[in-house]
């Protein structure tokens, strides 16, 4: 696809990421206004919407840029989505997606449901932002846009841990770098860097976890009350899930918060005999091979009871093999 081609009649170009932005999410989105703000006639209107991302990816100006409502009643040219698996995934913003001319899909999961009249999804990606950076035009990415992309591949990748990280990912990581932008700090400021509170719930969810499945599923929980105690958000979750990843003889981690009364959102993270998108999906969510989510209703033993016969059916069938 070549993005500036399929924007040359555009006077107005919306743009929204997924509902509960996280690394990939904010920086694809960041990157994708500021490039098409440099890269367009100053006359095309550009929006970006998105809901509250946490503080530590205010890495740009164009924060301040992002719109959280969807009151103005606007027909777009064009509307992007990113980095996200379906329409309901955009949120408040699916409304003007739904009324724009064109339509275009930006995303690497593999659970997309290719709901755009343009769709450009590439499953073998790290990153929403690997993506944006092939359809981006080297000469006019800047350090800001540079700075933006890199957000979302290191965040996507677990910093170059995760198996999604290929060769073209550290050459791309590499050209960003080249740009000045400051890589090392954006690793401790916006991975490794947690407040007092982020590391109090961090080591309550360890203490309260649980080993399942005869220790290869370890499962942890966040109540509603839980966040209202230390005064938190749903960012300073952040983390968690990994921390459980890695612990010794686990194979799958999940995280369930407790969204509303028998809500919750689950986050499930695999080591690698386990596909979790696909766990993920038949609960009507989606996601990556080792790292998924879904929202489920009942209480939180409902959600666990119903969770782990199919992780504990794929660990016999993966492991019988």
């Amino acid at each position: 696809m070549n993005l500036l081609q399929e924007l040359k009649e555009a006077k107005s170009v919306g743009i929204a990421g997924h509902i509960r932005p996280d690394g990939d999410c904010a920086g694809s989105s960041l990157a994708l206004y500021h490039y098409l703000r440099q890269a367009l006639p100053e006359e095309v209107i550009i929006d970006l919407y998105l809901e509250p991302i946490s503080d530590k990816f205010y890495i740009t100006d164009d924060v301040s840029k992002i719109k959280q409502n969807n009151e103005e009643n606007l027909n777009y040219d064009v509307f992007i989505a990113l980095d996200s698996g379906s329409l309901d995934r955009l949120g408040f913003a699916a409304k003007y997606f739904e009324k724009a001319e064109k339509t275009i899909n930006i995303d690497h999961h593999i659970s997309n449901t290719r709901f755009a009249k343009v769709n450009h999804v590439l499953d073998d990606a790290s990153s929403t932002c690997e993506v944006l950076y092939d359809l981006f035009e080297e000469v006019k990415i800047d350090a800001v846009t540079a700075k933006a992309l890199y957000l979302g591949i290191i965040h996507d990748t677990g910093v170059f841990k995760h198996s999604n990280t290929t060769e073209k990912t550290m050459k791309i990581a590499g050209k960003l770098i080249t740009k000045g932008i400051p890589f090392s700090e954006m690793i401790d400021d916006t991975f490794y860097r947690k407040n007092y509170r982020q590391n109090q719930i961090l080591g309550r969810c360890l203490l309260e976890s649980i080993l399942l499945l005869q220790g290869k599923c370890i499962v942890s929980s966040v109540s509603k009350r839980m966040i209202e105690f230390y005064d938190a958000v749903t960012a300073d979750l952040d983390g968690i899930i990994d921390q459980l990843r890695i612990t010794e003889g686990v194979e799958v981690a999940i995280l369930i918060y407790e969204s509303d009364f028998h809500e919750h959102k689950v986050s499930m993270r695999s080591n690698g005999i386990v596909d979790v998108s696909k766990i993920a999906t038949y609960f009507g969510g989606g996601g990556h091979i080792k790292a998924a989510g879904c929202t489920m209703r009942g209480t939180l033993h409902d959600v666990v009871n119903n969770l782990t016969p199919h992780i504990e059916h794929q660990l016999k069938h993966n492991t019988s093999e």
